[in-house]
């Protein structure tokens, strides 16, 4: 379906060689986008892109950055741009996390996870909302929350604070943005096997205590956010702006 394609765009994904990031990279692919990879490890980078583009018939390329670095994120644009001429579509889907108790936390602890989730997600979404404004380009920018934007977890009290802020970010940014056709819209995953979350889905304890609370009655999997990505993207979505989507099995509707 036409309201679906994303033929001839361009999406740059933070964080998209593993997990969630991967597999909203990989739904993008399939609607026709040619798909920027983005994370620190240029290893994980081919690998992911070389498995997307076979699968997909899509172009995939990964590019290496660290994005806690500003002078990394203008670097990232510029390079992006010089090779693929504009960006129609951002996705933010980096990930860290410290888990710990709120008694235990370091200021090392709060600063990592606040500046991975948190502040330079705003200087990524600012730095391709310059371009989409300077290009005319009525863009789509995708930020990646959590069901704990809205709930408090044990051991994770920066990473909530930080996905809470992440919708918050992603309503003014859509509120200064819409006058210039850009959407902004946010994603909140539920408990997703991925790297980052393993020691959850190693602990028997704690997957016994947490399956019983998902309607669904199962965990998510990196492409259970593909089709959602791709809709957020595409000319079905441009009126929907501001908005928080949850894709949690259910889990905050019980």
């Amino acid at each position: 379906m036409e309201m679906f394609s994303l033929k001839g765009k361009n999406a740059i994904i933070i964080g998209g060689s593993k997990g969630i990031g991967k597999g909203m990279a990989a739904g993008l692919a399939q609607a026709g986008a040619t798909v920027i990879l983005v994370s620190r490890n240029q290893i994980d980078l081919d690998a992911a892109a070389k498995e997307i583009s076979e699968q997909t018939g899509s172009k995939a390329v990964g590019i290496s950055a660290d994005i806690t670095s500003l002078a990394a994120i203008n670097g990232l644009i510029d390079k992006v741009v010089g090779e693929f001429e504009h960006i129609d579509i951002l996705v933010n889907c980096a990930g860290v996390n410290v888990r710990k108790g709120c008694l235990d936390f370091l200021e090392e602890d709060w600063d990592l996870v606040q500046n991975v989730q948190l502040k330079y997600v705003f200087f990524m979404c600012q730095a391709v909302a310059k371009h989409m404004v300077e290009k005319g380009i009525k863009g789509k920018i995708i930020n990646t929350a959590s069901i704990s934007s809205v709930i408090g977890l044990p051991n994770m009290i920066s990473y909530c604070t930080a996905k809470g802020g992440i919708v918050q970010m992603t309503r003014a940014f859509a509120v200064e943005l819409a006058p210039y056709g850009i959407c902004v819209n946010a994603m909140a995953p539920g408990y997703t096997a991925t790297e980052m979350t393993k020691a959850i889905f190693t602990d028997e304890k704690r997957v016994s205590e947490l399956l019983p609370r998902i309607p669904l009655k199962r965990f998510g999997v990196p492409e259970d956010y593909a089709a959602i990505a791709v809709y957020l993207a595409s000319p079905g979505a441009d009126y929907l702006t501001g908005q928080l989507i949850s894709v949690d099995g259910g889990w905050l509707a019980s």
